[in-house]
């Protein structure tokens, strides 16, 4: 393993391509502070922080939290963790949020999983949730034990209105549209590395490999500077 201790790097993915899965394996085996936005700020609600308290108002009001306080929020998160690996997920989400953030956390790269739309729709259309604590079941490869019904209490799972093959594809559709400007930021920014499969097994060796070698060359940046 690299000794560089520094990578800042965003995640991004359409809703079920499996981003959840490959953001674990990068925090276990990489060792990197996964930071969510969403949770990030629940957080600071929570604790009633500074922070939370100025975004809360937002949030009472249905109004989005603005994109000066979640940065702040990452950038407070930073500090007390030392500036880590960070693993960023969920924010930036438009290309002005982007550039505010370089302004004061540049990043070393930016995964985006490309899994073909009609294996999320049909992935989506297999879950099942058990809504009380959110656990996810996909009939076909990470079924129940007992059909339909929660591992850990036995309780009936359902299936959320919006993963109906039509939501889903809507969903999609906005996703392409918000994100597509801030994909084409990052990759002129020489910062967009596309991971392409059909499964997180199939996609995961490449991004490991990718990550071991990106901090194999930046040591050596490192080390030239020094």
């Amino acid at each position: 393993m690299s000794s560089t201790k520094v990578f800042r790097m965003l995640i991004m993915g359409a809703p079920a391509s499996g981003k959840g899965t490959i953001s674990g394996r990068i925090v276990k085996k990489f060792n990197f502070q996964h930071i969510s936005s969403g949770d990030l700020l629940r957080w600071n609600i929570d604790k009633k922080t500074p922070l939370g308290t100025q975004a809360v108002g937002y949030v009472n009001r249905g109004q989005l939290v603005p994109d000066d306080l979640v940065i702040s929020c990452v950038v407070d998160r930073l500090h007390g963790e030392g500036a880590p690996r960070v693993l960023l997920d969920g924010f930036p989400r438009t290309r002005p949020q982007a550039e505010k953030l370089a302004t004061v956390l540049p990043l070393d790269a930016v995964v985006n999983l490309n899994v073909p739309y009609d294996v999320i729709i049909e992935r989506v259309k297999s879950r099942w949730v058990h809504l009380p604590s959110g656990r996810v079941y996909n009939i076909g490869f990470n079924e129940p034990k007992v059909p339909f019904k929660d591992d850990i209490t036995g309780e009936d799972l359902v299936q959320r209105p919006d993963d109906h093959p039509d939501a889903v594809k809507k969903r999609l559709e906005i996703y392409d549209s918000i994100t597509k400007p801030l994909l084409e930021y990052y990759k002129a920014q020489n910062l967009l590395v596309e991971f392409w499969g059909k499964t997180s097994n199939a996609i995961w060796p490449n991004v490991d490999e990718f990550l071991a070698k990106s901090f194999l060359e930046k040591n050596e940046t490192e080390k030239k500077a020094l």
